[in-house]
């Protein structure tokens, strides 16, 4: 066999070998259940209290429940009080576990001491940073904001870009994660948005936004799973929430309790999960199809068009019940 020949075998083997590993590890994540199996008391295993943060609604409420419901106490954390009280009775009640309920306002920056201060004779495991928000459901171009002007200004910045947000999750990492080095054992979830995957048009600031919570949850995986801790990013792409208007569920557009239930199955899977199968799979999608199509002017129109549809079609369903 000459060079040439043992060049094309030798290199032809290796992608073989590459993406058969690949494919097995896409395999993997079809049956989490089998690769990733959690025994009963896992969460409970880490200590015995949860922190959520964002947790009166939506995906941070199913956390609190879930966690809840897996043997641990939890912390509750928001800006409405009658919102968080309800949700602590329910918890309460349905689970019999303790529920603490911390107001807090975390567009204001001086918050932290105070949770500092009531979280630290705390056995806490698992750290949820669920509070986020999205400046506009709608999709709409840079230019097109109404609120440009005030940024352009230094105005709202933290609002527009969602930087506020990934201030909050630093600061309660902060907070917790050294009592989870000391213990040797912890879970940190960090929720971003599948939408971070690619460049993403239309919602350019929020998707570059949330590439720091991937970025910064898989370094500080890498700086502490030899510490026992396990620190991973969730990139959820629908989930049927105020934050997208709380659109019909479908394949795609996972209710809350849905998708909560389906990602925590994947807490071992790495420090980055689609938190879904369906989700996945629109996760290798967008990989796949090349950008050159994906950010086509007929694609961007047909995305604004379809999610304009959408929320005209919910007001609509709304006015009706009204009446």
């Amino acid at each position: 066999m000459d060079f040439t020949e043992w060049f094309f075998t030798t290199l032809g083997a290796a992608v073989v070998i590459y993406y058969g590993a690949k494919l097995l590890l896409f395999t993997r994540m079809l049956y989490p259940k089998r690769w990733f199996p959690l025994p009963k008391s896992f969460f409970s295993s880490m200590g015995e209290w949860a922190v959520i943060t964002g947790a009166s609604e939506g995906i941070g409420r199913q956390y609190a429940f879930a966690l809840a419901e897996q043997g641990m106490n939890v912390v509750i954390m928001s800006r409405t009080k009658m919102t968080l009280d309800k949700v602590a009775k329910e918890i309460s009640e349905t689970t019999r576990r303790l529920v603490k309920v911390i107001v807090v306002d975390f567009t204001k920056d001086d918050v932290f001491a105070d949770i500092e201060e009531q979280l630290k004779y705390l056995d806490i495991g698992v750290l949820v940073n669920n509070v986020g928000m999205m400046p506009s459901v709608v999709p709409r171009r840079f230019l097109e904001d109404e609120d440009l002007d005030q940024v352009s200004r230094g105005q709202d910045v933290d609002k527009y870009i969602d930087m506020s947000d990934d201030e909050k999750l630093l600061q309660m990492c902060k907070i917790i994660l050294p009592g989870m080095e000391n213990r040797r054992k912890g879970v940190i979830v960090n929720i971003a948005s599948g939408i971070a995957s690619i460049p993403f048009p239309m919602y350019s600031l929020y998707a570059a936004s949330k590439i720091f919570v991937e970025r910064f949850s898989q370094g500080l995986h890498a700086e502490y799973k030899d510490k026992g801790i396990i620190i991973q990013a969730v990139t959820p792409f629908g989930v049927s929430t105020r934050m997208v208007g709380y659109q019909q569920t479908n394949a795609t557009m996972l209710a809350p309790q849905d998708f909560v239930t389906s990602s925590l199955q994947y807490i071992r899977a790495g420090d980055k999960t689609y938190g879904s199968l369906c989700h996945m799979f629109l996760g290798w999608l967008l990989h796949t199809i090349p950008l050159k199509i994906l950010h086509t002017e007929f694609m961007l129109q047909g995305l604004k068009e379809y999610v304009e549809r959408k929320q005209a079609e919910k007001s609509s369903s709304s006015v009706v019940k009204e009446a």
